[in-house]
């Protein structure tokens, strides 16, 4: 039954061009095929609906743009937990940006029982921006299509970048030879010639991982804006602790006393090792005499500061009901590490 959904689905959303010759000639170039790769990154997703009766549910989500087994990647299952992170990364094949979409759908991981949906989301490719990092939270619902959902089922956390085959990026290439870059490093390191596409293909996921980009993070902490009051008097007393998820490095702004909008402009430096698989966390804590009362966080990927290399921004603070903070983040490469052992 899932198998001839799938074929009939895929029959309706693709291909949407039908080519037919009114006179003899050469229309492959009118067929649609391979125009390019789309980078996915799932990143976490937040309140969760719970299918479970006892404990949390176990989520896992599916990504596709063609809904075949084969073209369907899936996530690993966090167990018991509503606020999942995954940070993991996937890529696939585009056919056409104009019409095509990419889905994600988030389940509840039930063993050998069948999962239960707990909710969905869709990307248009034609909002991406080539070769630019899109970041979206989605609101979750029970179906496709019918967009209006009263029922709270959570929301996802995407990054996304869309890399047509024949892109130019004025990047310069440290690589001789890059083909077994994935397609966001090739957006990083590409001299946009394109050769690099037919070998890449023929790579496994396993070598394509192996790139690992070095380099120093610099994070300035610069304000925080409508911060949720802790204390009796209507004021907290906020400071941030910065850390990354994989390295375990943490430092600590000073504490701002009787402040709900604090100013830190302070600059941190972290060294890190593998920037397209690490995270960011900042926490925000209330500092009190002998304790400290927990206010937010924000999560960050490193995918938008690795292509962009220097931006300022303000993050909303997860698990708080106001909030931001105001970061400046800039990334310096120091070396690129190859599946062969070289660095670049």
């Amino acid at each position: 039954r899932e198998t001839i959904k799938n074929a009939i689905e895929d029959s309706i959303t693709w291909p949407v061009r039908k080519v037919i010759p009114i006179v003899p000639g050469d229309y492959s170039d009118l067929e649609l095929k391979p125009v390019g790769t789309l980078e996915v990154k799932l990143v976490q997703a937040r309140d969760l609906t719970n299918k479970d009766l006892i404990g949390k549910s176990d989520p896992f989500a599916t990504l596709y743009i063609r809904p075949l087994p084969d073209q369907t990647k899936r996530s690993k299952t966090i167990n018991n937990d509503l606020n999942p992170i995954w940070n993991e990364h996937f890529e696939f094949i585009v056919e056409d940006a104009d019409t095509q979409s990419v889905t994600v759908k988030i389940y509840d991981d039930d063993g050998i029982q069948e999962s239960d949906l707990i909710g969905c989301a869709q990307v248009s490719l034609r909002d991406l921006q080539p070769g630019k990092v899109k970041d979206v939270w989605l609101k979750l619902v029970k179906d496709l299509e019918i967009q209006r959902d009263r029922k709270d089922r959570g929301q996802v956390h995407l990054e996304l970048v869309y890399y047509p085959y024949n892109m130019k990026d004025e990047t310069p290439n440290p690589f001789k030879q890059h083909f077994s870059m994935t397609s966001l490093e090739r957006t990083m390191t590409s001299n946009g010639n394109g050769s690099a596409n037919k070998d890449y293909g023929r790579l496994s996921s396993r070598k394509r991982k192996e790139i690992i980009l070095r380099g120093v993070l610099q994070v300035t902490v610069i304000s925080g804006e409508d911060l949720p009051a802790m204390d009796m008097n209507g004021k907290s007393d906020p400071y941030v602790v910065v850390s990354l998820k994989k390295t375990k490095t943490k430092h600590k702004t000073r504490v701002v006393n009787e402040s709900l909008n604090p100013v830190w402009n302070q600059t941190f430096d972290f060294v890190v090792e593998d920037g397209l698989h690490d995270m960011l966390m900042l926490e925000v804590y209330d500092h009190d005499t002998f304790s400290r009362d927990y206010m937010g966080r924000c999560i960050l990927t490193l995918t938008k500061v690795l292509i962009e290399e220097d931006y300022t921004d303000s993050f909303p603070l997860q698990g708080a009901k106001t909030g931001k903070l105001k970061l400046h983040l800039k990334w310096s490469p120091q070396s690129i590490k190859r599946d062969s052992g070289e660095a670049a």
